[in-house]
């Protein structure tokens, strides 16, 4: 009881001490300290969606961090040395946003595309024509089932969408060297090569990206339709005696490896997280790597920019909530204090995407950006 009666009176004391420290205390002038004051957003002066982003950097919270994030992808847009990375996880294809992407490729922002191979999917429906529908709910999932539509949240995929795919994918796969290794890059390009043929009145990621030479990878191909169409025509030219494809992974990752290399700066534009983030990122561990255990004369390369999309909580662990400042002691970034410039907006990308994008493109129609002299590997 004593014990607990004396830390109570050294508590008292403390907080007395405490209190007393408060009174004495120097308040600073944050002028003098050369912090920056906010500004309320004032929409009698807001004539566009830019002028929109540039007052929330101004505010606070997610608001703020739209316009910081506009500022980034500005920034890497206006840097001639500059190979932009953009990674793709989620339904961004499904919920409309392929166009958004399609744009930022033929505008010469983005330089590679880091996807799942079901966005590249789903983009290839928009692709060919085809639409996407509004979920009505008072349909059960498994009527939808057996009416042939595939639910993602609030929107439908028909079946129909599916097979149509596949058949683009047959024509590329009729048209493939069986002695020719195949690995996403090259797979993707060919089906942006069939799409500029077949589809010339559509737009579509894979189209736009064939026609300013800008390399597809998707790291995990088997988990997607193309994975699975790809799986049954070997299984098809198994049954006609036919040598199957052969497809390496590793062909990806080092042509990845070698085209950032090329590069004197590199950013990444990030959607989601996942694996397109993981792969995309791992590249600066990898040439570490090549040096420090394979004695290979390689410069240290990290990303100098970073833009990244996602409402995932960092509470829970996973890479897609991670803080790019996290990533930094992986040695994938460069940190803020040798040049490392980031935006982190914590929010869905269909509503934070199109902003940004919008925001950033009314600037460069401003003031164009000048061409960058970026190097893309043929091979």
């Amino acid at each position: 009881m004593k014990h607990k009666i004396v830390a109570k009176v050294g508590n008292a004391k403390h907080n007395k001490q405490a209190e007393g420290a408060g009174i004495d205390r120097k308040l600073h002038d944050p002028v003098a300290d050369r912090l920056i004051p906010l500004e309320p957003l004032d929409l009698r002066k807001i004539r566009s969606i830019d002028d929109l982003i540039r007052a929330m950097a101004k505010t606070a919270f997610t608001g703020r961090q739209l316009g910081e994030a506009a500022d980034v992808l500005e920034a890497m847009a206006r840097d001639q040395d500059c190979f932009v990375v953009m990674t793709l996880a989620g339904a961004m294809t499904v919920a409309k946003q392929g166009l958004i992407i399609a744009e930022l490729i033929d505008r010469g922002i983005v330089n590679a595309i880091v996807s799942t191979g079901a966005l590249m999917a789903h983009g290839l429906v928009e692709a060919t024509g085809r639409a996407h529908f509004r979920h009505n709910p008072e349909f059960s999932d498994e009527e939808l089932y057996e009416a042939g539509y595939n639910r993602v949240y609030d929107t439908l995929e028909p079946e129909q969408n599916l097979d149509d795919v596949e058949r683009v994918m047959h024509a590329v796969f009729g048209g493939w060297n069986s002695d020719e290794t195949m690995c996403s890059y090259k797979l993707n390009r060919a089906i942006g090569a069939h799409l500029a043929k077949r589809s010339k009145s559509e737009r579509g990621i894979l189209k736009s990206a064939y026609e300013q030479n800008v390399p597809v990878f998707v790291p995990a191909f088997s988990d997607s339709e193309l994975g699975l169409d790809y799986a049954l025509t070997n299984r098809e030219r198994d049954k006609q005696k036919k040598a199957r494809f052969r497809f390496d992974p590793f062909e990806d990752l080092e042509h990845f490896a070698a085209t950032l290399l090329s590069q004197k700066r590199i950013g990444i534009f990030t959607i989601g997280g996942g694996v397109p983030r993981n792969w995309s990122q791992q590249f600066g561990p990898f040439i570490e790597l090549r040096h420090r255990r394979g004695g290979e004369d390689l410069p240290l390369k990290r990303y100098h920019y970073g833009l990244r999309i996602c409402p995932e909580p960092v509470h829970w662990g996973g890479l897609s909530g991670s803080p790019y400042s996290e990533a930094i002691s992986w040695g994938k970034f460069v940190p803020p204090s040798e040049g490392g410039k980031f935006g982190e907006v914590f929010v869905d990308a269909t509503v934070g995407l199109p902003m940004i994008v919008a925001a950033v493109l009314e600037r460069l129609t401003k003031k164009p950006a000048a061409k960058k002299k970026i190097i893309q590997l043929t091979k």
